[in-house]
């Protein structure tokens, strides 16, 4: 019987109590954790203890974020060295590419650090809650995290080989980029028993603005992003360019919340069973 996505919420709850129980289990880290970045906080969030966080990421506050209520009241941080040192964590996190100078002056005083590591797909959600796992002591809460990851990748292939035909899905960005093979977005499409229509017509990596390939795009589901809790400026090329309203107005589109995937972090999987949630609509009209 494949697993529905309600039983997939149920194992991800589970997870979390279990998670929860071994991390308060875990010595707390004097002085707190810090998070300097969004990627960052996706995980500390997923992880970590409230009662261990001392301070999440200047764009906590932002639409793009999916941190709780609770967190948007908490101090905020960056990668600035005079803040975290005025901060004084006993563990700071650092979102994929940042702290190469913070992260160093922090260790010289004693200070714990945690460097995330940039990845396209789920193994990289694997991989960085190991490390940040390891680094705060939570190594067991993690290994928790990770089976339930691993059981919900599990009943999203179940889902698809139940189905009897795969769609083709696009992705848009606010800014009228997309996602070709080698993304986390492809990643979630295909974990979810979609075909990436960018990925097939070659693309690779992240593309830019295309309103010429907007205008002959076809797809069977359009997954769109960031255009209601995203940055609005004048990149924003989707939100304004003519050539992108046939796409948008695509009788299946599906907003994914940004901040479900700020990076490949452990909402990720929400993202794909949200999509995986748009197969099964769009299979049952077919």
């Amino acid at each position: 019987m494949a697993i529905t996505r309600r039983a997939g919420l149920f194992i991800s709850a589970c997870a979390c109590i279990a998670a929860e129980a071994w991390a308060n289990d875990a010595a707390p880290l004097d002085g707190g954790v810090v998070s300097t970045g969004l990627c960052a906080d996706a995980y500390v969030l997923a992880l970590v203890p409230r009662t261990q966080i001392r301070a999440l990421s200047w764009q906590v506050d932002h639409p793009v974020s999916a941190a709780p209520d609770w967190a948007r009241e908490l101090p905020t941080a960056s990668a600035s060295v005079e803040g975290l040192l005025r901060l004084d964590p006993g563990l700071a996190v650092f979102s994929p590419g940042e702290g190469q100078r913070a992260g160093p002056m922090l260790e010289r005083v004693g200070r714990q650090v945690a460097s995330l590591i940039w990845g396209e797909d789920f193994a990289a959600v694997q991989a960085n809650l190991r490390r940040l796992g390891q680094a705060a002591g939570l190594e067991a809460a993690a290994e928790a995290q990770i089976e339930a990851l691993d059981r919900r990748l599990a009943g999203l292939r179940e889902r698809n080989e139940a189905r009897s035909a795969r769609p083709r899905i696009a992705y848009l960005s606010a800014s009228g980029g997309s996602a070709g093979q080698g993304t986390y977005v492809d990643a979630a499409i295909t974990a979810a028993g979609g075909i990436n229509v960018m990925a097939t017509a070659g693309a690779s990596g992240w593309t830019r603005s295309d309103p010429e390939l907007a205008l002959g795009l076809e797809a069977d589901i359009l997954l769109t992003s960031f255009f209601t809790d995203g940055y609005a400026g004048r990149l924003s090329r989707a939100r304004y360019h003519s050539a992108y309203d046939r796409l948008l107005e695509s009788a299946l589109r599906i907003d994914i919340p940004a901040g479900y995937w700020p990076c490949a972090g452990p909402r990720l999987i929400d993202a794909a069973e949200v999509i995986a949630d748009a197969i099964d609509r769009w299979e049952a009209v077919q």
